[in-house]
């Protein structure tokens, strides 16, 4: 049951983390929302592994990788996220979000070698296909060029997101642990995230109202700390493949409450573009159907 409890409220926290960020969107720039939401979830990341006594500095040869996590994982990738609501519904973020599986797949080919298998390919089709017929009608009818903006900023924040993927397995491969990586990453984002605010001369603006600043606690409490720790404790428990068939789910959370709170409407090729989507998502978790006899097995080379 504790398992289950893990799982329900992985998928129910990040599923409607979306429609948070969507209601950040408006008289705050969005550099200045992502530094806000980053900056409270690091002091209360740094405190909590402080007062537990956990908090420990990576060694100089692991700063740039964490810097990477740092930038992939708690700034660039939310500067395009933010930006992409500004364009296209929150729950449609949270379908292209969904595919980064795929870019898991490619990138771990990429950085470590690991194979690419049919199922990848299979499931990259079907996630295509699926956006194809999501998002259709707007770009290759209508072509409304807002849309494509936002289809676009949402894929390259989930790319950099991937690629924060490849920074913590490389860190977790030397022994950091993913809250101690996490909770410097996340310091590292907030200098970053100054500096850019800085740089660009971006004025700091106020929390506006209190539905702004109720959505920045749940992002920065809620959906960064919270969520990121059941998922850990999830993982530990049943395993980072099962535990990412939570992914799967978020579409669904977070289309649901756009189509509350932000009045999408659905349509016949959205809906088949969905389940395709997500079928995408199932194939790359899916079981092999059936496993070969350990006589089989002693028959292949080794690795094989």
């Amino acid at each position: 049951m504790a398992n289950a409890a893990l799982f329900i409220a992985t998928v129910l926290i990040w599923g409607t983390t979306w429609i948070a960020i969507a209601m950040q969107v408006g008289p705050v720039p969005v550099l200045v929302s992502v530094f806000y939401r980053f900056a409270v979830a690091a002091v209360i990341l740094v405190a909590i592994l402080a007062v537990m006594r956990r908090l420990k500095l990576p060694a100089l040869r692991d700063q740039p990788f964490i810097l990477a996590q740092a930038l992939c994982l708690f700034s660039l990738n939310f500067i395009c996220f933010y930006n992409a609501a500004a364009s296209i519904p929150s729950g449609l973020i949270s379908v292209i979000f969904s595919l980064a599986t795929i870019y898991n797949a490619v990138n771990a080919r990429l950085f470590f070698g690991d194979r690419i298998t049919g199922r990848t390919l299979l499931a990259a089709a079907l996630g295509a296909t699926g956006l194809l017929l999501l998002f259709g009608e707007d770009v290759v009818v209508d072509f409304d060029m807002d849309t494509l903006k936002g289809i676009g900023l949402a894929a390259l924040g989930t790319l950099f997101f991937s690629l924060g993927n490849m920074a913590s397995r490389r860190n977790s491969a030397v022994g950091i642990s993913p809250l101690t990586a996490n909770a410097w990453g996340m310091t590292y984002g907030t200098i970053v995230l100054l500096l850019l605010i800085a740089v660009t001369q971006t004025p700091i603006v106020a929390p506006p109202n209190i539905s702004y600043f109720v959505a920045l606690l749940y992002l920065a409490a809620i959906g960064s700390v919270i969520g990121f720790t059941t998922y850990l404790m999830l993982v530990s428990r049943i395993g980072s493949s099962r535990a990412a068939y939570a992914t799967v789910l978020f579409p669904i959370v977070a289309l649901s409450l756009s189509t509350v709170f932000e009045g999408y409407h659905w349509s016949g090729p959205g809906l088949i573009g969905l389940a395709l989507t997500l079928l995408g998502n199932v194939v790359i978790f899916a079981r092999p159907l059936a496993r070969r006899s350990p006589q089989a097995d002693a028959r292949l080379p080794a690795g094989g």
